[in-house]
């Protein structure tokens, strides 16, 4: 996958340690993506806002890649496929080590479990 074929623009930092949309919403995820062209951060689909994939829907960005510690993958929405590596991107590679799973702490619910979004 190189970056000039894929609009994927290297130089462009993460929006932030968390969901964007979650943080303006005081709402919670479960893992974080982050768009490979502008940097977006979102939730992933088993968050209950699936943030990630409302912003590639929306700006006509496929590819995102993981912003969880430890996961250096990418996702095209277009092809759906998953791409075990790719360009390295600026930093910093993924949310806050100390960030809580789901998170952020304290805005997690006790019954998050039953709020995840389940393929069906």
């Amino acid at each position: 996958m190189s970056s000039s074929e894929s609009g994927i623009d290297p130089s462009v930092a993460p929006s932030g340690s968390g969901c964007v949309e979650c943080e303006q919403s005081r709402g919670w995820w479960v893992h974080l993506r982050r768009c490979a062209r502008c940097g977006h951060v979102g939730c992933c689909d088993t968050s209950p806002s699936q943030h990630a994939t409302a912003h590639a829907t929306a700006t006509g960005h496929p590819l995102i890649r993981s912003y969880e510690p430890g996961e250096s993958w990418f996702y095209d929405y277009t092809t759906q496929q998953m791409h075990e590596s790719g360009p390295h991107l600026a930093p910093p590679q993924h949310r806050p080590v100390d960030q809580s799973v789901p998170g952020p702490a304290g805005r997690v619910p006790q019954n998050w479990r039953a709020l995840l979004h389940r393929p069906g």
